[in-house]
């Protein structure tokens, strides 16, 4: 099966006409390459699910189970996380990047490398402040990629220095505090989401 990532319902249509079976779309909170049109989960999960015709799957601002049904709510068929298994037990990353997460808001992450059209969402650190003050200073592409690079990244990875290298996340950052087994995470999931499944079906609507 192809899933296929769009940052805009547009995108999604042209991947829906290209074969791809299911399509994430991804809102502007998510981590990584958010759309440049800077339109958030809710409006283009609520707007992709009505005008395509494969299933979507809903990414962006999504960490939990209230997450999930919210997405399933708006019609998607379900739910792409990242950020938030970053801070799980099984990931590899250094446990001080875990810490860096679990301890920031939702205001944490920095919108880097838009000064080259290359917009990405990343942890709010000092290599995000760097990348920006370069940024203001006209240096290039290039330039600003050594903040990323492998071997950069691998050294940081080795020391645990959480604010030597730009890591992506999204701003569900907000709403992780604590580091978890990815089974606990997913029984979270399925448990929160219930119970809010279950809190609207006694929900009634009120006669004016």
């Amino acid at each position: 099966k192809i899933i296929h990532k769009a940052a805009a319902v547009k995108y999604a249509k042209k991947a829906e006409e290209a074969g791809a079976d299911i399509v994430t779309i991804v809102g502007f909170e998510c981590g990584g390459l958010p759309g440049p049109d800077e339109v958030g989960s809710l409006v283009l999960g609520n707007k992709a699910a009505r005008e395509l015709k494969v299933p979507v799957l809903m990414a962006g601002g999504i960490a939990d189970g209230r997450g999930l049904a919210a997405a399933l709510a708006l019609g998607a068929e379900g739910v792409v996380m990242g950020t938030r298994f970053i801070a799980t037990k099984e990931c590899i990353i250094h446990p001080h990047f875990k810490d860096w997460i679990v301890q920031a808001a939702e205001t944490d992450t920095r919108l880097v490398f838009k000064s080259q059209r290359a917009m990405s969402r990343v942890i709010g650190n000092k290599a995000a402040e760097t990348c920006l003050a370069m940024e203001k200073q006209g240096a290039s592409l290039e330039e600003l990629k050594k903040l990323s690079a492998t071997d950069r990244w691998q050294s940081c990875q080795a020391s645990g220095d959480a604010d030597g290298v730009i890591l992506a996340a999204g701003q569900a950052i907000g709403l992780i505090d604590a580091i978890k087994s990815v089974a606990e995470v997913m029984a979270d999931i399925v448990e929160d989401a219930a119970a809010v499944l279950a809190r609207l079906k006694t929900m009634k609507p009120v006669s004016v």
